[in-house]
């Protein structure tokens, strides 16, 4: 007796492990056909001539492929470009996004449109809102250029060509500082109001209180939005393209020359598939160090309200 139900037990147990994989089967079998297969294609990739073409002269190169990247002076400065945007464009996302995410945690009037406002160009696609900005920042005929003839006639500034660097970062806080708002909006109503109000028992002010109070408990979405922001930013690539006009022969100005272009037109137009599968690879190292480092760091003054056995959470 008991030996048969322990072989009903075993053959229920084997058709509930049965039904569980043939359920996420499909997702193993994307997951294993999009992700894993290319990631492995591309490392090897890395490692050859490959040039979209050459199959029957295929050969495997070694680490040539990456010496030539250190040696590439063009990679080396569109790195330093991909750099200097992202230690602009992050802090400002971050410190924007924070002081509009405090602003609509007050009882202010509309405060829900205000909300839907500021979190619309997130939503809007990326295409039509590249050529909203071309059309207000015309040097002719743009909005803005309107407004500053009225203050110095015949005055009329290149925004596109003379500040492409100021302009993409203006775009990129346009696009994004929406979505940072709603995560901070999430961590302001997770400050208890307990914690507030003792502070200002004690006498400190409002801004007292937000320094002390609300800011260190803020810590842990700074930091999930410093990581996210990095990434993001040493990944930029669409927006300085469709600044240009989109296409290959439409590139960026040089200020814009960023290290994903750099890449882009090695991979699309010299057709060096394996030389630019190793600037992705090494982009990769790259985002893994800075992670790292950020993660790292973040013991530091990253602030956890509730803590584990052994130390901080």
């Amino acid at each position: 007796m008991a030996s048969a139900t322990k072989r009903r037990f075993r053959g229920r147990a084997w058709r509930e492990t049965r039904s569980f994989y043939l359920f996420v089967s499909p997702w193993i079998i994307g997951f294993l056909l999009l992700g894993v297969f290319p990631l492995i294609i591309g490392i090897v990739t890395s490692f050859t001539n490959y040039d979209g073409f050459n199959l029957d002269h295929l050969k495997f190169v070694g680490l040539e492929n990456y010496a030539s990247a250190a040696a590439d002076n063009e990679a080396i400065f569109a790195l330093g470009r991909t750099a200097f945007f992202t230690i602009l464009e992050v802090p400002l996302g971050i410190a924007l996004a924070l002081a509009i995410a405090v602003m609509l945690n007050q009882a202010v009037p509309a405060r829900g449109a205000f909300r839907t406002l500021f979190y619309l160009p997130t939503v809007i696609p990326v295409v039509a809102t590249v050529w909203v900005w071309k059309i207000f920042l015309d040097q002719n005929f743009g909005l803005l250029n309107a407004g500053i003839e009225l203050a110095f006639p015949n005055v009329a500034v290149h925004w596109l060509v003379d500040y492409p660097t100021y302009v993409l970062i203006g775009l990129t806080l346009w696009m994004g500082v929406g979505g940072g708002m709603v995560i901070f909006l999430a961590g302001l109503q997770g400050v208890p109001n307990e914690l507030k109000d003792a502070a200002q028992i004690d006498g400190a002010d409002r801004w007292r209180v937000f320094t002390s109070v609300t800011l260190p408990l803020l810590t842990p979405v700074i930091f999930f939005e410093l990581i996210l922001g990095i990434i993001g930013a040493l990944q930029v690539l669409v927006t300085p393209l469709l600044l240009a006009g989109g296409t290959l022969s439409a590139m960026p100005p040089r200020d814009n020359y960023y290290y994903l272009i750099h890449v882009y037109i090695q991979v699309f137009a010299n057709q060096r598939f394996g030389y630019g599968t190793a600037l992705l690879w090494l982009l990769f190292i790259v985002i893994v160090v800075l992670s790292v480092a950020v993660f790292r760091s973040s013991r530091y003054w990253v602030y956890y309200e509730a803590e584990t056995e052994g130390g901080k959470g």
